[in-house]
C-alpha cells in the first residue's frame, strides 16, 4: 500500500523527490517551481504567510509513485496533486480529513484530483464539483503568427504598478472570457516588490503598439528542471484582436526555447479563443487537469 510522508520544509522535500520532478518535468511544472520559489524565500529570510504550506510524496516502498502540495497563497487554500495511485489520493483525503484540516478545494492531474475530491466529499457528505477543465500544453517548435505593428520589449522597474494591476486583473478576464459569472475565486494575487522581482528576473514582457503604448502581458516562470512556465497572458480589453498575444506569447516561448528550456503552458478548456491561438502556435496538449470544489450541504 502507498505511505504518505508529509513535509514542513521544501528543501527537504525537494531533496527527496527532486528526481521525480526532474523525470518529467512538464507534468511537474506547478508543483516543482512553487516549491522552489517557497525554498528561495526559506533561504532569504522571508517569513511566510499565515496559510497552509506542507508537501507530500507518496511512496511504495524505496519508490516515489506521487507527489502533492498545499502552498496557495490564495483562499480557499487548493491542494495541488500531481499523477499517484487511486489508493494514495483516497488516503490523503482521509489523513487529511482525520486530523481536522479543512479542505474545499484541489487541483492538479486527473484522474488523481478526482479521486481525491471524491473521498473527501464522501467523507463530508458534500459533493465534488468541477470548476474548470484545465489542459497542461508544450510547443517544440514555435508557428510564429505575422507580427502586428509595434514592438516586444522585457518589462522595466517602471512598469511595476501596470505589470502588478494586469497580473491582479487576468482571472476576471479569463473567468469572463470562459464564459463563468460571478467574481473569481482561487485567485492568486501578487504585490507591487513581488512583481518588481520577477522584473528584475526578466521574466515579464511587454508589447507596444506602434505609439509606444503598451498593450499586452505575457510572464513566465523560470525554468526548474529545464522547463518555463508561461502565464499570465493579458490583453485588456481595448487592444484585444490585433493578435498581440499570439505575436507575444510565440516571441517569448521561442526565446525560452532558444536558451535551451523547454515551453509549457496551461489554457482553460472552457476558452475557446485561447485554446485555438495556442494550438496554432505549435502548443500541443500534454495532460489534463481540474480544479475541483467540495461543497457541503446546507442546513436542512
Amino acid at each position: 500500500m502507498p505511505a504518505l510522508h508529509f513535509y514542513d520544509d521544501p528543501a527537504a522535500f525537494l531533496a527527496d523527490v527532486e528526481h521525480v520532478l526532474a523525470a518529467d518535468p512538464v507534468v511537474t511544472t506547478v508543483l516543482a517551481t512553487v516549491t522552489q520559489r517557497v525554498a528561495a524565500a526559506d533561504r532569504r529570510g522571508e517569513p511566510r504567510a499565515d496559510h497552509p504550506h506542507w508537501w507530500l510524496a507518496v511512496r511504495e516502498g524505496d519508490e516515489v509513485v506521487g507527489a502533492a502540495m498545499r502552498t496557495a497563497p490564495f483562499g480557499p487554500y487548493p491542494l495541488y496533486l500531481l499523477p499517484m495511485p487511486e489508493a494514495a489520493a483516497r488516503d490523503l483525503a482521509r489523513a487529511l480529513h482525520a486530523r481536522g484540516e479543512e479542505v474545499v478545494a484541489a487541483n492538479g492531474a486527473l484522474p488523481s484530483t478526482e479521486h481525491f475530491a471524491d473521498e473527501l466529499a464522501r467523507l463530508t457528505g458534500g459533493r465534488a464539483e468541477v470548476h474548470e477543465h484545465m489542459r497542461l500544453f508544450e510547443v517544440t517548435t514555435v508557428l510564429a503568427p505575422p507580427a502586428p505593428a509595434g514592438r516586444l520589449r522585457v518589462a522595466a522597474p517602471a512598469d511595476a504598478e501596470l505589470v502588478t494591476d494586469w497580473w491582479n486583473d487576468f482571472s476576471a478576464a479569463a473567468d469572463e472570457q470562459a464564459g463563468r459569472q460571478g467574481a473569481p475565486t482561487m485567485v492568486e494575487r501578487i504585490e507591487p516588490a513581488d512583481a518588481l522581482r520577477r522584473i528584475e528576473e526578466g521574466l515579464v514582457w511587454l508589447w507596444e503598439d506602434e505609439a509606444g503604448r503598451v498593450v499586452h502581458l505575457t510572464a513566465h516562470n523560470p525554468p526548474a528542471f529545464g522547463v518555463a512556465r508561461v502565464g499570465p497572458v493579458y490583453t485588456p480589453r481595448d487592444a484585444r484582436g490585433h493578435g498581440y498575444a499570439s505575436a507575444t506569447v510565440a516571441a517569448v516561448s521561442q526565446r525560452l526555447l532558444d536558451e535551451g528550456a523547454r515551453s509549457c503552458l496551461f489554457t482553460d478548456q472552457a476558452n475557446p479563443t485561447s485554446n485555438k491561438i495556442y494550438e496554432a502556435l505549435g502548443y500541443r496538449p500534454v495532460v489534463d487537469m481540474a480544479n475541483y470544489r467540495v461543497t457541503t450541504p446546507g442546513p436542512a
